[in-house]
């Protein structure tokens, strides 16, 4: 018995899924907080202390003031890299606290 169509790819149904549902911003906001590690490297992760969202800015919560003056200088980047991970801009500001 033959399909009618051919199969897609996991990914691409992940996508569609992910486009159809009411609660996208949210699971965005959750991949990019899952994706912190991977898009930033081990040292900037191990430095985090928290990591969370206030509506679209992320709050970052390092562990010194020299961290936090390093991530603020290159704040605009990372999410840049952060949005392009997820394929959304739900990050529009990144706060930087100690």
């Amino acid at each position: 018995m033959a399909f009618a169509r051919n199969p897609k790819p996991m990914n691409e149904l992940l996508k569609e899924f992910i486009k159809k549902i009411p609660q996208k911003t949210e699971l965005k906001r959750g991949m990019v907080l899952h994706a912190w590690p991977d898009v930033v490297g081990e040292k900037i992760s191990n430095i985090t202390k928290e990591l969370y969202f206030e509506g679209p800015r992320l709050i970052v919560k390092v562990t010194s003031e020299a961290w936090r003056y390093e991530l603020h200088a290159n704040r605009y980047s990372i999410a840049k890299k952060l949005n392009n991970y997820v394929e959304s801009d739900v990050i529009k500001e990144i706060i930087v606290r100690t």
